[in-house]
């Protein structure tokens, strides 16, 4: 579909493919695309199967533009917010494999999964570490953390930028489940495929109902975030 994000259709289910190469960072280019991925199998009604490349699932945003400041910081800034939110409302099963490393932004991108799969026993760090690189995180970060985490975990997270082992994730509520890594695109392909074997219409009319209040907080959160990061680099 691009160079940076593969669009693959079996039956019920679309796999898409972030790639590009290295960390997966979440650039404007990467966001595009995934964006076009996401239209694409929402036009074909299918469940989807969200991925990274091997070893990684994302790193977040792309550091180097959020350093630059400005209008292409901003664009970056909107573009991620509002593609988790998509993602949380998406109208059709949503399934994440969590394939490596997941930080900042890419985590945000995890937590919006119906279905999260992780590797067992991998050498994978999932993180909310904005605090730890001097950055705020988030409204809409916080929102989605709060919703999607263990009350136990919610400060560690966010707060403390804890790195958590996929053994740790799971009773986070990062992850939902751990498979062995040659079974994991396996896995969450036959899961997206059992999601979508369900009635549509009652799938998606009882995911919109559990995630109302979510997707309202996100609402409000981004509107606020975005007044804060318009102010911030003065677009």
């Amino acid at each position: 579909m691009s160079d940076l994000v593969r669009y693959e259709r079996s039956g019920r289910v679309a796999a898409i493919t972030m790639d590009d190469g290295r960390v997966n960072v979440l650039s404007v280019a990467m966001l595009d695309a995934l964006n076009a991925a996401i239209d694409r199998a929402e036009a074909e009604e299918a469940a989807v199967v969200l991925a990274g490349r091997d070893g990684v699932f994302s790193g977040g945003f792309d550091l180097n533009v959020l350093k630059a400041g400005g209008a292409a910081q901003f664009a970056m800034l909107e573009a991620g917010a509002r593609t988790a939110r998509r993602l949380a409302a998406f109208p059709a099963p949503l399934v994440v494999a969590c394939t490596g490393h997941a930080m900042a932004m890419g985590v945000f991108l995890l937590l919006a999964g119906d279905v999260r799969i992780g590797v067992a026993g991998a050498a994978t760090k999932i993180t909310v570490n904005e605090v730890a690189i001097g950055l705020a995180v988030p409204r809409f970060a916080v929102a989605l953390c709060r919703t999607r985490l263990a009350a136990s975990s919610f400060c560690r997270a966010v707060l403390t930028a804890e790195v958590f082992a996929p053994e740790a994730a799971v009773a986070a509520g990062f992850l939902d489940v751990l498979v062995a890594a040659p079974d994991l695109r396996e896995a969450a392909r036959a899961k997206g495929a059992a999601l979508g074997e369900f009635t549509r219409d009652a799938y998606v009319t009882t995911k919109r109902r559990a995630r109302a209040d979510l997707v309202a907080a996100l609402d409000e959160a981004i509107e606020a975030d975005l007044a804060g990061w318009r102010a911030a680099i003065g677009t």
